[in-house]
């Protein structure tokens, strides 16, 4: 199945963090918190301004990001576990 999201909303994939520290001590799965950062999978055309001329998005496909903790809402397509969120919600990109 394709999706492609509407309006300044982008879609978010996860990114998985090491379940262990740098001293070798391995955190269980009910002790890790979510990661807040992720790849972008796709994205909106953009948002409309006042004036209806359309705003494109900053980020493209493929891009690394960083997000807050409790951003953008969890969906499931084709088994994936992803996020969709607006633009606004993003932090910044990795590079």
């Amino acid at each position: 199945m394709k999706f492609r999201p509407l309006h300044d909303r982008v879609v978010v994939k996860r990114v998985e963090e090491d379940t262990k520290t740098k001293g070798g001590i391995i955190i269980p799965d009910t002790a890790q918190e979510k990661p807040m950062q992720g790849k972008v999978i796709a994205v909106g055309p953009g948002a409309r301004d006042e004036n209806g001329k359309l705003v494109p998005i900053d980020l493209k496909k493929g891009d690394t990001v960083l997000f807050g903790k409790w951003s953008g809402t969890e969906v499931k397509i084709d088994g994936e576990e992803l996020l969709i969120m607006k633009e606004s919600d993003i932090m910044g990109v990795l590079e």
